[in-house]
């Protein structure tokens, strides 16, 4: 088995254990994690991303190679109506599933926030976001 794909397993494993932590706007650890946080954390952890550091979601998408399909591993990306500026980004567990912190916004700084919002780390389909194109990466073709 190939170190990329050990630690594409890995990753998974980690994004996976983050499941129902609350979204908080600027968070980037387990009391509480924005979108690029959570996704950081994730990279951070299989030596994907330097310990230090701290990626914006646009940051992430211009530092890894883009791709046209999704897979286990695959960061998805979606931009604004204009497609001038990225908003989101997660992490790809299939081909058509993500995991992410969403639901919330720079207004979601509580836990309490976030339960008003529904706003936590989840699974979904990453097509479910009608009229959002989305655009990938794969950090692990760096590897």
């Amino acid at each position: 088995m190939s170190n990329q794909t050990v630690k594409r397993a890995f990753a998974q494993d980690i994004a996976m254990r983050f499941l129902g932590t609350f979204y908080t706007w600027g968070g980037d650890d387990p009391s509480g994690m924005d979108c690029s946080g959570f996704v950081n954390e994730v990279l951070q952890s299989v030596g994907v991303l330097p310990r230090k550091g701290d990626w914006t979601a646009q940051d992430l998408y211009d530092k890894f190679p883009k791709v046209d399909i999704a897979r286990s591993g695959c960061l998805v990306f979606w931009f604004n109506n204009d497609k001038t500026k990225i908003i989101h980004v997660e992490y790809c567990i299939t081909d058509d599933l993500s995991i992410g912190a969403s639901g919330g916004g720079s207004n979601t700084l509580t836990k309490e926030d976030a339960i008003k919002q529904n706003a936590f780390i989840k699974v979904r389909p990453f097509n479910s976001r009608p009229n959002r194109a989305t655009f990938f990466v794969d950090p692990f073709l760096t590897i």
